[in-house]
C-alpha cells in the first residue's frame, strides 16, 4: 500500500492493511513519518510500515508548496517499489490518493504483472478548487481532471469513498464496472465505548466538546469556535479540545485569542488512531462543522461514525453527503455556516438527557449495520478477484 499520510492515524488505510494481514497476506505500507522519534520501519499488528518521507509540519501556503512534497513522495515510493519488488514480486499495489497520480508509483510492479487499486479518499479537482480558490474551468482544475482520468485508466480498479463521488467519477473518468464504493466504515475493534480518559487540561468538571481531524477551511472549525463562544454564555464550564494540524491552524489559534477563549479552547497535536479513539470516548459531544458551500459538501466525514461507535452524540453540519448517509435520529443537524444554530444544537444535546440517550441508542444500531466487519469480506473478495490469475500461476 502507498499512502501520502501518517499510517498510524489513517483509519481507512489501517482497515485494509490489517484485514489483509489477518488472513495471512504479507502487507507492506509506504507512508510518511510524523516525528523523528518514530522509526523508519516497524511492524504494527502484522503490517510492515515503511516511513519513507518525513513531514514534521505542514507548509501549504501555495499550490507549489503543497505539490512539491507530493511529487517527491511519488518518486521515492516508485523507486522503493521498483527496488523491493525485483526478487519477490508484488501481487497487488493499493494506492491511496491524494494525489491521484500517486498510482504511477506502482508502475514498476505493474510492469511485473501486479494489479493496481486506486483508492479515492478525496476527489482531487474539487478539493484543490476549494483549497486554492480556483474556478471549475481554471487551468488547474482542468489539468487535475485530466490527471484523474489518466490515473483511473492506469489502475485495474478504483475505489471511491462515497456514492456521490461514484456518480461524478464514473461520469468523467472511469466506467462504472471498474469502480466500487467503500465508505469510511469504522473498525469497531478500535472505536468502542470505554472508560473516560483525562484530557490533560486539569479540569474535567465541565462538558467536553471534541474535534479530531484536519484543520482546513472547508472543515469549518472557525464556525465551531464562534458557536462555542456563544455556548459558553449558557455553559461557562464547557471546554473545546481540537486534535489536529493543517493550513488553518494559525488562524484558528488567533481567533480563539481574539474571542478570549484561551482558557477553554485547547489545541493538541495529532495522535494515532487508537489514542484518538480513547480520547473521543471521554468526550461529551462531537462536532462536525463542515462548510456546505465548499468541498466539504460532498466529503464524507469518518469522524461521525467514530463518535457514534464510542457512544458520543454528534452535531453535524447539514451537508449534502451527510444528509445522504444519516438522518435526525442518529445525529443532530444544524444549517451549515450558522454559528448561532450550531450553538443551540450543542446546548440542546448537552442538556437534554432524553435526546442524548435516544441519539446514542439509534447511532449504536446504525453503526452495527454499517461497521467495517460488514464490508471487510467484500474488500477481501475484490482483492482475491484481482489477483486470482497470479495466484493460480504461482500454484501451477
Amino acid at each position: 500500500m502507498v499512502t501520502h499520510s501518517f499510517y498510524e492515524g489513517d483509519n481507512r488505510v489501517i482497515r485494509y492493511a490489517e484485514a489483509l494481514a489477518e488472513q495471512g497476506d504479507q502487507v507492506e505500507v509506504l507512508a510518511l513519518r510524523r516525528s523523528p522519534q518514530l522509526p523508519l520501519a516497524e511492524t504494527i499488528n502484522g503490517v510492515t510500515v515503511h516511513r519513507i518521507q518525513d513531514r514534521f509540519g505542514k507548509g501549504e501556503g501555495s499550490a507549489w508548496s503543497y505539490l512539491w512534497p507530493l511529487l517527491r513522495f511519488l518518486f521515492v515510493s516508485m523507486r522503493w517499489v521498483g527496488a523491493n519488488g525485483r526478487d519477490e514480486k508484488f501481487d497487488l499495489v493499493h494506492v491511496h490518493n491524494i494525489p491521484d497520480f500517486l498510482v504511477f508509483s506502482a508502475w514498476p510492479a505493474k510492469r511485473r504483472g501486479a494489479r493496481l487499486i486506486l483508492d479515492i479518499h478525496d476527489i482531487v479537482p474539487e478539493f484543490f478548487a476549494s483549497k486554492f480558490g480556483a474556478g471549475p474551468q481554471s487551468l488547474l482544475v482542468r489539468a487535475l481532471r485530466l490527471i484523474e482520468s489518466v490515473s483511473g485508466g492506469f489502475a485495474d480498479h478504483v475505489i471511491l469513498s462515497n456514492h456521490l463521488w461514484l456518480d461524478k467519477y464514473t461520469g468523467r473518468s472511469a466506467p462504472a464496472e471498474k469502480c466500487s464504493v467503500f465508505i469510511n466504515n469504522v473498525d469497531r475493534t478500535i472505536f468502542v465505548p470505554q472508560e473516560r480518559q483525562a484530557h490533560g487540561d486539569g479540569d474535567d468538571d465541565g462538558p467536553l466538546i471534541l474535534f479530531p481531524g484536519g484543520l482546513q477551511w472547508h472543515q469549518g472549525l472557525d464556525i465551531a469556535i464562534r458557536a462555542f463562544a456563544l455556548l459558553r454564555r449558557q455553559l461557562p464550564a464547557a471546554r473545546f479540545h481540537v486534535y489536529g494540524d493543517g493550513s488553518s491552524k494559525r488562524d484558528l489559534v488567533q481567533l480563539v485569542d481574539e474571542l478570549g477563549l484561551n482558557d477553554s479552547v485547547r489545541f493538541f497535536d495529532p495522535l494515532s488512531l487508537r489514542e484518538i479513539s480513547r480520547l473521543m470516548a471521554g468526550a461529551d459531544l462531537g462536532v462536525v462543522p463542515k462548510r456546505a458551500d465548499s468541498f466539504g459538501n460532498e466529503a464524507y466525514s469518518t469522524k461521525i461514525m467514530e463518535y457514534m461507535s464510542v457512544g458520543v452524540p454528534v452535531v453535524v453540519s447539514a451537508t449534502r453527503v451527510d444528509r445522504y448517509y444519516f438522518d435526525d435520529s442518529v445525529v443532530r443537524f444544524f444549517p451549515s455556516g450558522d454559528e448561532e444554530a450550531l450553538a443551540r444544537a450543542m446546548l440542546e444535546v448537552l442538556t437534554d438527557a432524553r435526546l442524548r440517550e435516544s441519539m446514542i441508542r439509534n447511532a449504536t444500531a446504525y453503526v452495527e449495520r454499517n461497521s467495517w466487519e460488514r464490508r471487510k469480506a467484500d474488500y477481501l473478495r475484490l482483492v482475491d478477484s484481482l489477483i486470482a490469475d497470479r495466484v493460480a500461476a504461482k500454484a501451477a
